[in-house]
């Protein structure tokens, strides 16, 4: 509701039609000789029916655009170069610490086989020494008693 019309309904607030103030015409001050111009587009015209039927036409009026934002300032080409070179160095770095990991993991496998490939030998060896054997044809040597003198056996 408005103050200045307490006891408005609404069916009169229907009826009740208000009428624009017009506004005075604008002074205009020459300064240079207006030349006329062609304009680069010719704005759209927009024509509104309202619901009692009367037809308002005018020009559409764009809406406001937002204010840019507040430029960024330049990041220098040197503290792109720093942060660049840092990164670098930290992937070789990281490279060189994974090649010497890898390099160390393939040496302790290297040694593990060479370990184990001698304890089978040996055990082979050993399991040949102290088999205990019938006698199988050929010559049976006791070293204990031998003499090995130039490849040659002298019992």
């Amino acid at each position: 509701m408005h103050p200045e019309h307490p006891g408005n309904t609404a069916a009169e607030r229907a009826v009740t039609a208000y009428q624009p103030t017009p506004l005075p015409p604008a002074v205009v001050v020459q300064q240079a000789p207006m030349v006329p111009v062609q304009p680069g587009a010719v704005p759209s015209v927009a024509s509104i029916v309202l619901p009692d039927g009367r037809v308002v036409t005018g020009y559409a009026v764009n809406p406001a655009q937002p204010e840019p934002l507040a430029a960024k300032p330049p990041v220098s080409r040197a503290a792109v170069n720093a942060a660049l070179g840092g990164v670098g160095f930290l992937a070789v770095c990281g490279g060189l610490l994974l090649l010497t990991t890898f390099i160390a993991a393939l040496t302790a496998l290297i040694t593990q086989l060479i370990t184990l490939a001698a304890v089978c030998f040996g055990g082979f060896v050993a399991v040949q020494i102290f088999k205990p054997h019938g006698h199988q044809g050929g010559t049976t040597v006791n070293i204990r008693k031998a003499i090995f003198k130039r490849n040659h056996f002298n019992g």
